[in-house]
């Protein structure tokens, strides 16, 4: 597999080509993304990718800076692609002068990003199995030449001496996948290596091939494996259980079946890779291809319907039941046995349908980490139970953040509401009128008001509309009528009687008794 590395600045661009593009049957591996050039450059540095697909344009590091900085650093030979607007175009043909491969115009045409990126897969085989011919036979090239179906019969000899596989017959590729969380950092192959080593089965003689960080194959011989084929699924939990052991961290095993020679390995490659699909739907350790093959997976999303409850759950804080729906999720997902890319689809429907709620409410996704992490980091190498637990963490965290944000909205409307009955109380308003104005339910806003304030509605218009009626009273002679009409009562003898509960005096009485003191 050749790794690649994804370059660009918006996150839903970098995962819609994850979602978009067959990768692994263009012999392609995504190992890892990056928001902006300087990022891409420390991730080339540890990861030593053979492709990078780029945007142009992003913050610190464009994409042009990033092309000309990789080829004035002695040591790396890359190839790019561009992923570019329309109006990046002669942006694009100056980073071609640099030795960009290609370049891809957005939005991005399904069929053209795969003829391009076949082609180039293809000429990257040969100049690697050129490569091979001239005696630098590494482990790692050998194995991945072995499960590219670039093996004839007739080289077979020298690769498996190359590999100490000589005289044998009999095997059978596996592929590890170690659970690391969120915080920690993937294995190393040498990590991996030194455990497989150090086991007492003939460890030291496996040969490994890195799939991509955190995920490693092994080509087992299986001609010393005793018991035959009834033997395998014993020799294979003992040894997941003993390298888990060695790395101090879960991991599964998924097994193709054994072929007889080096030529066909390719063949157990695929079936392993295939058996990691089920991934989810299964509850052992080590998934063997003969177990699993005729079992069906479900490939789409799940219903959006379910996405669109628990979206609506968060929203409403409801704790309890957004839980309950996370767990029916994960085991709809187990049950129905889903893939691990449907599953992923899923939980891309929610994420971003929650990160939409809180763009609508002027929301900092800075605030919600979690689940950003769980956007842009993936979760491949997770079994469902880490997902769940990740997962409910992430969606807990956006509940959380989502309802400070409807406090703080909450709390600058009603301000707003108070700030216009402070204005308009002269005026023929009311609770359902404001409410209306508002876009609240007026029985909502009135326990709202009440809650911030600690007085009700009616009581609070009350005593602003007679401390108003009071000052016309102290310094004019408009008549109770006019008086009335000027604090918003629409009849004299209502506004009489208010006054009268409110300050247990009539209004020509509280007149007149200005008029005695002086």
């Amino acid at each position: 597999m050749f790794k690649v590395l994804l370059v660009d600045d918006e996150v839903f661009v970098r995962k819609g080509l994850l979602e978009l593009i067959p990768w692994e049957s263009l012999k392609l591996s995504i190992v890892g993304e990056a928001n902006n050039g300087a990022e891409a450059l420390d991730l080339i540095t540890q990861l030593e990718p053979d492709l990078v697909i780029t945007d142009i344009r992003m913050p610190i590091l464009d994409g042009l800076d990033l092309i000309r900085s990789v080829n004035e650093h002695a040591g790396l030979d890359l190839i790019f692609i561009i992923i570019s607007g329309f109006h990046d175009f002669k942006y694009a043909q100056q980073a071609l002068r640099y030795g960009v491969h290609d370049y891809i115009l957005k939005p991005i045409d399904e069929e053209e990003m795969t003829a391009a990126l076949r082609k180039l897969s293809y000429a990257m085989g040969r100049k690697r199995i050129a490569a091979l011919t001239n005696e630098d036979l590494t482990t790692s090239a050998i194995m991945e030449a072995l499960v590219q179906e670039n093996l004839q019969a007739e080289d077979a000899g020298p690769y498996a001496a190359a590999l100490g596989l000589e005289g044998k017959s009999g095997f059978l590729y596996a592929v590890t996948e170690i659970h690391a969380g969120r915080r920690d950092k993937p294995a190393t192959v040498k990590q991996f290596q030194e455990a497989l080593h150090s086991l007492e089965e003939g460890g030291a003689g496996i040969p490994v091939f890195e799939q991509q960080p955190g995920t490693f194959g092994m080509l087992l011989c299986t001609d010393g494996i005793t018991g035959g084929h009834g033997g395998l699924m014993p020799h294979l939990e003992r040894l997941r259980a003993a390298l888990s052991e060695r790395l101090n961290t879960g991991l599964s095993l998924y097994a193709g079946d054994p072929v007889d020679t080096l030529d066909h390995v390719h063949r157990s490659y695929a079936e392993a890779n295939e058996a990691a699909r089920h991934k989810y739907a299964e509850n052992t350790g080590v998934i063997m291809y003969s177990d699993v093959k005729d079992k069906p997976l479900y490939v789409f999303d799940m219903s959006p319907v379910l996405a669109s409850q628990l979206i609506m759950q968060l929203e409403e804080g409801n704790k309890k039941d957004y839980l309950e729906t996370v767990n029916r999720m994960f085991r709809l997902f187990h049950e129905q046995r889903f893939t691990p890319q449907a599953v992923a689809g899923s939980l891309s429907r929610c994420m971003t349908g929650i990160i939409g709620v809180m763009k609508e409410m002027d929301g900092n996704d800075e605030e919600i980490l979690g689940l950003k992490e769980l956007a842009e980091r993936g979760h491949g190498h997770w079994n469902l139970q880490m997902l769940q637990e990740h997962f409910q963490q992430a969606i807990q965290e956006a509940a959380e953040y989502i309802a400070r944000l409807r406090k703080e909205h909450c709390l600058g409307g009603i301000k707003l509401v108070k700030r216009y009955i402070d204005t308009r109380y002269r005026e023929n308003i009311s609770l359902k009128s404001i409410a209306a104005e508002f876009y609240m339910n007026a029985v909502y806003l009135g326990r709202l008001f009440r809650k911030t304030y600690g007085v009700y509605f009616n009581d609070y218009l009350l005593e602003l509309r007679i401390q108003e009626a009071k000052k016309l009273l102290r310094q004019s002679d408009l008549r109770m009528y006019e008086i009335a009409g000027r604090v918003g009562f629409q009849n004299a003898d209502y506004f009489v009687t208010q006054f009268e509960k409110l300050e247990q005096i009539s209004p020509s009485e509280y007149r007149n008794m200005l008029i005695d003191k002086e």
